[in-house]
């Protein structure tokens, strides 16, 4: 990444081709998202099927439910959540903290505000192959203090997944994926590379920047922005306030995407084996049978 006092350098910038509003929604039991991908305006990004920015207090939460076909990563903005599943594997994420889970062949879990107040956070929704779909569950879970993070010129970023400024990530992702975090000072820009052949976009969380091009118009917090191809994004913060926002790309799939809600497949057929596999407790779900959480 080169910064303000280094040249850019991209020969196909990436602009900003769609700008999707999220809007507010009811999800879970009381639990109130804002989804961009996901919605009608923009169903899915391959291979990204969903991103919700969630604002959830007690006792509204995500209570038990199944996932078969994809991974979710979950980053806590404030407050915590508790999440345990149907093997046993209990834990708590707080403010900074990433649970990357990759469901695979299925897993049953609940997702709950470990404490009172307001918890949000972001819920993004990442698609597996085919060859991956029915891997064994996986988490990867890291601690806001282990997250490499990098400042230099007004400019600061956590690098989820992938790289920036020379900083690597450890996590592993079976779908290649970039997922950073930045905050830009008042007067700062930042110039981010991509694989030219990744999908990529912007998530607004707070302030307003520019995006793409110095001379396109300023783009406020809650919007998901999708860029064009290209080898690289610049963004601006030509305003008085912080600018902070994740930059998430990822290889495309390329495989057709069949979803009947948390079950992801690549057939109408794998999804009835899906139902059938969770209703009658196999091939996956053999723990659920009995299973609540607590």
């Amino acid at each position: 990444m080169t910064t303000a006092s280094e040249a850019v350098g991209f020969s196909a910038p990436r602009l900003v081709t769609k700008k999707v509003l999220a809007k507010s929604q009811s999800e879970g039991d009381g639990a109130v998202v804002r989804r961009s991908i996901g919605r009608p305006e923009l169903k899915s990004l391959d291979p990204f099927l969903m991103l919700d920015e969630f604002s959830v207090s007690p006792p509204a939460g995500f209570p038990d439910h199944p996932h078969r076909g994809f991974e979710t990563v979950t980053y806590m903005l404030e407050g915590a959540f508790t999440h345990q599943d149907f093997v046993g594997h209990k834990g708590t994420i707080r403010a900074g903290d990433v649970q990357w889970m990759t469901a695979g062949r299925g897993i049953i879990h609940s997702e709950m505000p470990a404490g009172p107040g307001v918890q949000k956070g972001l819920q993004l929704w990442v698609n597996l192959s085919s060859k991956d779909k029915m891997v064994e569950p996986n988490y990867q879970e890291l601690l806001s203090e282990d997250i490499k993070h990098v400042e230099k010129d007004g400019v600061k970023v956590k690098i989820i997944a992938g790289e920036s400024m020379g900083v690597k990530s450890s996590v592993y992702t079976r779908t290649p994926t970039m997922y950073l975090d930045f905050t830009l000072s008042p007067g700062a820009q930042m110039h981010q590379p991509f694989p030219e052949s990744w999908n990529s976009f912007v998530y607004v969380l707070e302030g307003e920047g520019v995006f793409g091009s110095r001379d396109s118009s300023p783009i406020s917090a809650h919007h998901v922005l999708v860029l064009g191809d290209g080898d690289g994004l610049s963004v601006w913060n030509n305003g008085s306030e912080p600018l902070r926002f994740v930059l998430i790309g990822g290889l495309p799939i390329n495989e057709p995407v069949v979803q009947y809600g948390p079950f992801v497949m690549n057939t109408k057929a794998e999804i009835e084996q899906a139902l059938q596999d969770y209703h009658y407790s196999k091939n996956g779900f053999e723990m659920a049978k009995n299973w609540r959480s607590r």
